[in-house]
């Protein structure tokens, strides 16, 4: 039962319903309630509004809004009359609010579930995307004031409004009368709904991302005056790269008279600039940077790139001072890469940007990076530029962002901008901590669906000052996770590099069935015994031996590919001595001739100390830059490139559907990233169908909210009793075997003619549950005297009835012992997770998991995945169980935590599983309120 202080702390003002999105156009706004405070505001807002849109709003001319609406607009309890303001800058720009009615129409409180709707945006901001902004936050805002229904009158020339409502892909019924629309939707998330609010988050961060890496104008802030620092220097890079755009220098240092620095125009102040500027790089001390980022507010710059330290990694303060920069750019609608960041980069022949400390423009390509820390995009950037023009040599870099403190563009930000970028097929990311695995693992499923996501996942913490839920799941679970999103985990940068230049430049394979040749023996065995560690299947290798010519290799090449029984070819080779054996480039031209023939398998080659062959292998179509000043007749492709070289502004593109072929110093760094390719291709296929979530006609999903109602009634948070954990599990078809109390033999006896023998004798102090090996378990108790005997036993050994809690149940079929769990993680959310009980697969950390809700397909593949699944099919003779009784047995589970929230924990141990049937022969489950905002809830950005 609610009491007067839950009512009155419901009419307080609602914090958390302040929020932070990004807007259609890439700008952002802040969502929030509107007080009595807002008076002005809101008199102001009003009267930058059209004549037309208040006319849309009020039916009639309404020019100004009078006292009485203004308190009207201005005064909400925040249960039964709700308003929302988007502002910029701190002042609105759109409202919403909504009314609670009864079913006469009239203003009413609860029971009542119905609400009247009604927006109002300012012109100069339509056609942004706030209208649906605010409609999600104001329908989450509903829900949870327990208002399950919105009504909306729309005169029919407001067609804008009508579709922001009919857009939003809510169940919807549509009258006219009395020439008005009338529109009735329920606010409970359809699967429409939830795919058109993730399709507009998509699209908003996506061209929010964009914005920042293909500006129009740049302007560079805290540039010397002298030649040297952060500034200069990145002022330069983005001169010497070509930039396509229009370039600013700007100091508050510079003589009033200083028209140019470096050949760019130079301003005191980015006021003094005639013209919009897109992007400002910030490169002046922490204690500067609010005057500055001020300035780029007002001035209409749309994002900020901050090169500045002294923030979350220095500390408190400086956590502090990061929140309030975050603050003070959204207020201005602006996005921040950064601080301590170390630039961007777009090589784009559009817009040639390097807004970064990396003093060479990387090679243009279709490899997007991603990295936190400046030192690992150093690595990243030099280790693709030494492989791409050492190994691949077309190889190049699509965008690069290094985020730093990642305290307002993370890596989920980047991942929707290279969804659907047409200039970027492989992503590689280096990520510290990832700050909201849930989203993360929504948005790689989604991207790893239509391109390669390759991730070095650190153990880190969340980002220092960054508002977001910490996760307490293990960092392998959150690996397992990641990797059944179709992410290509790796553990080094140089996997990660490795990894990316393959899947670039080469088809995924269509199995696991690899073909090695090449001339050398040893090197063939050894890439064969790499293939059988990583799981492949390899034919025995081909030696063509020391000898052979580089006909010899097209032949074997040409045969392999053609072998219907192979799925990718590594090519080993070895330095020849003899005039027979073949030049680099002549060795290259024969594989790539060969692997264009059949170009759907992947070709990749082992070479040992071959100084030009990886050069020569891509020097058909390299973008890189080629040998000047070479001797006429001298063998061999293209030099590697000089890192003190300049590359060229435009490098040539390969030709269209070329496949370059990679190689690899070391046959286990070739072989790993075939492995990984050829995981990641059965993915994609098996991603074209992953199953449903299956109904079952016996589920009570009422009765399980009203039991779950009653009982948090009784506290905010709890584990139920046994007795309720069945009733509960219960009406989701999960029967628990019945264990009956006994805390004195008579007990147990009386206990065991109720259940009917043979029974188990069980203890249930906290440290010997589940624990059958440290002996507190007695089986196949087939008569009265066994279990007197037993009872005996068990307290001689382990002490009184009171501390060991006994119990009696009934036996079950034997079986395969197993552990089912379900948890709620605040930051990765629902997580489903399945085992074999025991020390053992504790000890060894054998359990798979899944994100829930589990389809039919995710249930099957649970049960395999875990390295002691042999026992439930059959191993070394055994009997195999019931596994479809099993993966029953998940999916309800899974539907009992993704029906309820308030359902937080729910475990199952032992289950075990018969050759016909399963039996729960123990359960717990905890209940605590469900939060406020899930990810069904509105678009938000991680909150400061």
């Amino acid at each position: 039962m609610q009491t007067s202080a839950d009512r009155q702390d419901r009419h307080q003002y609602p914090a958390h319903w302040e929020a932070d999105v990004v807007l259609r156009d890439g700008g952002t706004a802040r969502i929030r309630p509107i007080t009595i405070d807002d008076a002005d505001r809101l008199v102001s807002f009003y009267e930058q509004v059209s004549d037309e849109s208040k006319y849309y709003r009020f039916f009639a001319p309404y020019p100004r809004l009078s006292a009485k609406d203004v308190h009207r607009f201005t005064h909400h309890d925040f249960v039964d009359r709700v308003g929302l303001a988007a502002t910029v800058g701190g002042e609105f720009i759109a409202t919403v609010r909504y009314d609670r009615i009864g079913a006469d129409g009239l203003p009413a409180s609860a029971p009542a579930d119905e609400a009247e709707v009604a927006f109002l945006v300012q012109d100069a901001h339509q056609g942004r995307g706030v209208a649906s902004a605010l409609l999600e936050h104001i329908a989450a805002v509903a829900r949870e004031r327990g208002i399950r229904r919105f009504a909306a009158e729309v005169l029919p020339a407001n067609t804008k409004m009508i579709k922001v409502f009919t857009d939003a892909g809510y169940t919807q019924k549509r009258s006219f009368e009395d020439g008005v629309v009338r529109l009735e939707f329920d606010l409970e998330p359809t699967d429409r709904s939830l795919a058109v609010q993730r399709a507009r988050e998509q699209r908003a961060e996506a061209r929010s991302v964009r914005r920042l890496l293909a500006p129009g104008s740049v302007a560079v802030v805290g540039v010397g005056r002298a030649p040297g620092g952060v500034g200069r220097s990145v002022l330069g890079n983005i001169r010497d790269a070509g930039y396509a755009g229009r370039l600013h220098a700007v100091n508050t240092a510079f003589p009033e008279d200083l028209g140019e620095v470096d050949g760019v125009p130079a301003h005191r102040s980015v006021r003094d600039i005639d013209g919009p500027v897109d992007l400002a790089v910030v490169a002046v001390p922490a204690e500067r940077v609010p005057a500055v980022v001020a300035e780029c507010g007002e001035h209409g710059v749309q994002g900020l790139v901050v090169l500045s330290a002294g923030y979350a990694e220095s500390g408190p303060g400086g956590r502090e001072r990061q929140r309030a920069l975050v603050r003070q750019a959204r207020a201005y609608g602006m996005r921040i890469i950064g601080p301590n960041a170390f630039g961007i980069i777009n090589t784009a022949a559009d817009v040639r940007l390097n807004a970064s400390l990396a003093p060479e423009m990387p090679r243009p390509g279709r490899i997007g990076m991603f990295a936190q820390s400046g030192a690992i995009g150093i690595a990243l950037l030099s280790r693709l530029h030494r492989r791409g023009g050492g190994v691949t040599g077309v190889t190049g870099v699509s965008t690069f962002v290094s985020a730093g403190n990642r305290a307002d563009v993370s890596g989920n930000d980047v991942l929707q901008y290279w969804y659907d970028d047409p200039e970027t097929d492989v992503a590689l990311m280096y990520l510290e901590s990832i700050g909201n695995p849930r989203k993360f693992t929504r948005l790689a499923r989604r991207t790893a669906a239509a391109k390669p996501l390759v991730v070095v996942q650190g153990v880190g913490s969340a980002p220092q000052g960054h508002a977001v839920r910490a996760t307490r799941l293990p960092h392998a679970t959150v690996s397992a996770l990641l990797r059944q999103a179709g992410v290509i985990r790796v553990e080094t940068i140089t996997e990660l590099v490795d990894a990316g230049l393959l899947l670039a430049r080469q088809p995924l394979p269509a199995g696991p069935r690899v073909a090695i040749l090449g001339n050398s023996e040893s090197l063939g065995v050894l890439t064969y015994d790499r293939c059988l560690a990583e799981g492949l299947r390899p034919s025995p290798p081909v030696d063509l031996t020391t000898g052979a010519t580089a006909e010899d290799f097209h032949r074997a090449l040409t045969r392999a590919l053609a072998d219907d029984t192979c799925d990718s070819v590594v090519v080993t080779a070895i330095p020849a001595i003899g005039e027979a054996s073949p030049g680099d480039a002549e060795l290259a031209e024969a594989l790539r001739s060969a692997a264009a023939a059949v170009p759907g398998k992947p070709v990749l080659v082992v070479h040992v100390e071959l100084g030009g062959l990886a050069e020569a292998l891509s020097a058909a179509a390299s973008t890189a830059p080629q040998a000047v000043d070479r001797a006429p007749g001298t063998a061999g492709g293209a030099r590697p490139f000089p890192p003190a070289e300049r590359l060229p502004s435009a490098p040539a593109s390969p030709p269209e559907g070329t496949h370059l072929i990679p190689a690899y110093p070391a046959a286990e760094r070739a072989v790993r990233a075939l492995a990984e390719a050829v995981k990641y291709g059965q993915w994609r296929r098996e991603a074209l169908d992953p199953g449903k979530v299956p109904e079952y006609d016996d589920i009570d999903e009422k009765g399980a909210a009203r039991l779950i109602g009653e009982l948090l009634a009784r506290g905010q948070g709890l584990t139920i009793s046994d007795a309720e954990t069945c009733e509960l599990l219960g009406k989701y078809g999960i029967p628990v075997r019945r264990a009956l109390p006994a805390p004195t033999p008579d007990a147990a006896a009386e206990a065991a003619r109720t259940l009917g023998y043979p029974v188990a004798l069980k203890a249930t102090a906290p440290h010997l549950r589940h624990r059958a090996d440290l002996g507190g378990v007695r089986l196949d108790l087939a008569d009265e005297e066994q279990l007197r005997r037993a009872y005996a036993e068990l307290t001689e050994l382990f002490g009184k009835p009171e501390e060991l809690r006994p119990v009696v149940q009934g036996m079950a079929p034997r079986g395969v012992d197993t552990v089912v769990r379900a948890v709620i993680d605040p930051a990765a959310g629902a997580v489903l997770s399945f085992g074999l009980a025991g020390a053992a697969s504790q000890l060894l950390g054998d359990m798979a998991h899944r994100l829930v809700p589990v389809t039919d397909r995710e249930a099957t593949s649970l049960v395999r995945s875990i390295r002691t699944a042999p026992l439930l099919f059959g191993w070394r003779g055994s009997t195999p169980v019931d596994t479809p009784a099993l993966e029953e047995l998940l999916l309800r589970v899974s539907r009992l935590v993704d029906d309820h929230p308030e359902v937080v924990a729910v475990t199952l141990e032992p289950v075990v599983v018969a050759p016909h049937g399963v039996s729960a022969l123990g359960a717990t489950v905890r209940l605590a309120p469900p939060p406020a905002r899930d990810d069904l809830g509105p678009r938000t950005m991680p909150a400061y």
